[in-house]
């Protein structure tokens, strides 16, 4: 007669359980991609938890991850513990999951950057650099080379029968540096004047308009470039109608709470990554020139954030200035809220720095 089934180990259970939590809190503000990369395939792996790294969704969350996988696979072996990559669907999905503490280290740019240090008690170790050797990178307006709405004077004359596609408000070139340093000057309000809105990543706001769906998207134009490559029929469609200032590249940021000796370790693999000599480093170089066109990392700090944080101040002191109020005293009292927000910031950026 069969044996009457029993109930499976204790430990197992216990194993079971952890594991289910560990992947349900990693499925956060929408569709979040995890994949984990194991350094165990060229070494033992260590019996530790994975570092989470969190990725912008620069173009899609699968897309994203898999570009960055090979170096995080790469850094994994280096530190000799799992990484394991949370790629997001949005900026918000990716800030909730830093606010709750399932985020150990993160590319991030920007108000984003700007926000995990000043509140989420990580800091900047390393900030990207590009192969076109500029210390940043600019804002873009796109519209069809063709049709009826294709110039800056028509946008002006009559933004409301204009469709636009942007950014989400967390993004730097797709929504904080065209509002601050376009729209508003022009008394364009971004999310109230114009005809229909559309927010979503670079790559969907510029097929949208190459497709007809829009009339003009924000871009930048390091994510343009790689449209152009990935889509050239749609690319050869499109136009740059306005171009911003410079804006600072992206950082990496990381958890403070790390030891010391764990945050030198991450700077040290990413600032050699790419920098020496051979095959190996050949093909670290062809990584990250897939990666958004990345020349490499720099040794980084706080204070990099420092522009971050004047953008963001500008931008919040503009939109009260051209805002309605109900008198001249509740705008006194957020233009020194903001005023004081941005010197908390600033003391928070140079606390610590060398």
């Amino acid at each position: 007669m069969q044996a009457p089934a029993t109930a499976p180990p204790t430990a197992l259970l216990g194993a079971l359980l952890r594991l289910f939590e560990f992947a349900s809190a990693l499925l956060v503000g929408g569709l979040l991609s995890v994949s984990s990369l194991a350094g165990a395939q060229t070494a033992p792996q260590l019996d530790v938890a994975p570092v989470r790294f969190g990725i912008l969704p620069l173009g899609g969350a699968f897309e994203s991850r898999n570009d960055w996988e090979p170096v995080l696979a790469d850094l994994s072996r280096a530190l000799g513990r799992p990484v394991a990559v949370l790629s997001v669907t949005s900026y918000e999905a990716l800030e909730q999951a830093i606010q709750r503490n399932q985020v150990d280290m993160a590319f991030l740019s920007g108000k984003m950057a700007l926000d995990a240090v000043t509140q989420r008690r990580m800091k900047v170790i390393a900030q990207v650099i590009r192969h076109d050797g500029l210390p940043g990178y600019r804002s873009l307006l796109l519209a069809r080379k063709t049709g009826p709405k294709t110039s800056i004077k028509g946008l002006l004359a009559a933004p409301e029968q204009w469709r636009l596609a942007r950014g989400e408000n967390r993004s730097v070139s797709g929504f904080i540096v065209p509002q601050l340093q376009f729209f508003l000057p022009n008394n364009i309000a971004m999310e109230t004047r114009f005809a229909s809105e559309l927010v979503g990543t670079h790559q969907v706001n510029a097929l949208a308009v190459a497709n007809g769906e829009a009339d003009v998207a924000t871009n930048n134009t390091a994510d343009f470039e790689r449209f152009k490559l990935q889509f050239p029929i749609e690319a050869d469609r499109l136009q740059a109608i306005w171009e911003s200032e410079l804006i600072p590249h992206a950082q990496i940021v990381v958890r403070r709470d790390y030891p010391p000796a764990f945050q030198t370790k991450v700077q040290s693999f990413l600032v050699a990554y790419g920098r020496g000599k051979g095959v190996r480093s050949d093909t670290e170089r062809a990584m990250l020139r897939s990666l958004h066109d990345l020349a490499g990392f720099v040794a980084a700090d706080n204070t990099s954030l420092m522009p971050a944080a004047k953008l963001a101040y500008q931008l919040a002191r503009q939109s009260a200035m051209s805002a309605q109020w109900v008198n001249g005293d509740a705008r006194q009292a957020r233009l020194q809220r903001i005023e004081s927000t941005y010197a908390e910031q600033l003391a928070a950026l140079r606390e610590g720095a060398p």
